[in-house]
């Protein structure tokens, strides 16, 4: 039997359990050219709110009755799939259940190094760390010597965001919502410096800690906090915008930048990407990645909670700020990872 969890309703403002429901099904049959995976570990991202409203632009709501969507990490336990067989390390859109059917399309990928723990293949390893790779050196264009500003600095893109920006030679300042998380950003993340969106002039901190103004910003939040950085932004900046958490759950209109024509003023470049777009290159990430992971250079943080039942608890945890790092589930025996970092 296969355990899922799928959409009950449509949320109305944040996510709520009861918009989800647990249920028990048989693990259909294989066809020709399908594989079974074993989830061992499910990601959150801040984009799921979007699946289960309007789908995100590109994508179509996840249905009523539908398995929740989202990426997972695990293991081929049985295959009909001549280029995937039983051991295969694989990540991909497995949804919210203990045992996922794939036929190998749709940014399925196979891990070929995992650096420790396979659990990466959800953060740095993953869309995540390849969000902050191809984010930096594809969009912002990041150089050595380069003043970096990255808001959502602690999550699972922005902590990895920093510590690729140090490795390229950049000085990297971030924004997160308490001391604590700060603190982290500083002491294990490779900023230079942190700004608390919640005690803190965000608008005059980024001033006071970029006196020459900030080269690139990395953006995951939008709202208030990109108004601020496009104010500060030096002459021939670059913005990158990732994600936009603040607005994803507003309520009537989302809130886009009012002096957005400052970016005029400056020759600012700012530029949406999405990751999708890199999956033709996503070997060339892993590989730089998992080298630098092994090196020492990059330490991946991931925020761990267990049981397929935390999954609704584990998306609401990322609205909350509540997490350090990538979040993810753990929902079955790890016997693959040789520990994680």
């Amino acid at each position: 039997m296969n355990a899922r969890w799928v959409l009950a309703r449509r949320p109305v403002g944040l996510v709520a359990d009861s918009d989800f429901r647990l249920e028990e099904v048989p693990v259909p049959s294989l066809s020709d050219g399908q594989f079974l995976v074993q989830v061992i570990y499910l990601s959150l991202a801040p984009v799921m709110a979007q699946y289960v409203l309007d789908g995100g632009v590109i994508e179509k709501p996840v249905a009523i009755g539908e398995t929740m969507r989202g990426r997972g990490v695990g293991v081929v336990v049985s295959s009909r799939h001549a280029g995937f067989v039983v051991g295969d390390v694989v990540h991909g859109p497995f949804g919210w259940q203990k045992f996922a059917i794939s036929d190998g399309k749709g940014l399925v990928f196979k891990m070929r190094d995992w650096a420790g723990a396979i659990s990466n293949g959800l953060g740095a390893l993953g869309l995540t760390g390849f969000t902050a790779y191809f984010g930096l050196f594809d969009v912002a264009r990041v150089r050595a010597g380069d003043t970096l500003l990255v808001s959502g600095a602690v999550g699972g893109v922005g902590s990895v965001v920093g510590q690729i920006a140090r490795i390229a030679g950049a000085d990297p300042v971030g924004i997160a919502g308490s001391d604590a998380k700060c603190g982290i950003a500083t002491e294990s993340l490779g900023y230079r410096a942190a700004i608390n969106y919640n005690s803190e002039d965000v608008r005059s901190r980024i001033a006071a800690l970029a006196p020459g103004g900030i080269d690139v910003y990395f953006d995951n939040v939008g709202g208030d906090i990109l108004e601020a950085a496009i104010d500060n932004m030096a002459n021939d900046g670059r913005i990158a915008i990732c994600g936009s958490i603040s607005q994803y759950l507003a309520t009537g209109s989302r809130k886009g930048p009012a002096n957005y024509f400052n970016i005029v003023y400056r020759n600012v470049k700012m530029q949406g990407f999405h990751i999708y777009s890199y999956a033709n290159r996503f070997v060339e990430a892993e590989a730089r990645i998992a080298r630098w992971i092994r090196d020492g250079r990059l330490a991946p943080r991931e925020d761990r909670i267990y049981g397929l039942e935390s999954m609704p608890a584990a998306l609401q945890r990322l609205f909350a700020s509540a997490n350090t790092g990538k979040q993810v589930v753990q929902i079955a025996d790890d016997t693959v990872s040789v520990g994680v970092r």
